[in-house]
């Protein structure tokens, strides 16, 4: 579908940033999310079933600390991605 809307020759700058966005960055995106909600659930997990050892309650927190890290990133790239194609779609049209 994307290759076929890049193909047509009246497709404008706006249009073509708007079909990357929404058929490739943002899949990519998501897929991101989810694997930092995963290390965050992994982490929530190994310091649970840990609870009576310090080094693994350690190591679950790092994994969480790092998972929420990976969502908070992920979080503020669709943000500004955001506000790249709104501006773009603001000067030129």
């Amino acid at each position: 579908m994307f290759w076929e809307q890049l193909a047509n020759s009246d497709l404008n700058l706006e249009g073509l940033l708007e079909n990357i966005n929404s058929q490739i960055v943002n899949p990519i995106i998501l897929l991101l999310m989810g694997a930092g909600l995963i290390v965050f659930l992994y982490g929530l997990v190994e310091m649970i079933q840990g609870a009576d050892n310090e080094e693994a309650r350690k190591k679950g927190q790092q994994h969480m600390v790092w998972g929420i890290i990976g969502l908070f990133i992920m979080v503020a790239v669709f943000g500004i991605i955001n506000v790249i194609i709104s501006t773009i779609s603001a000067i030129s049209g």
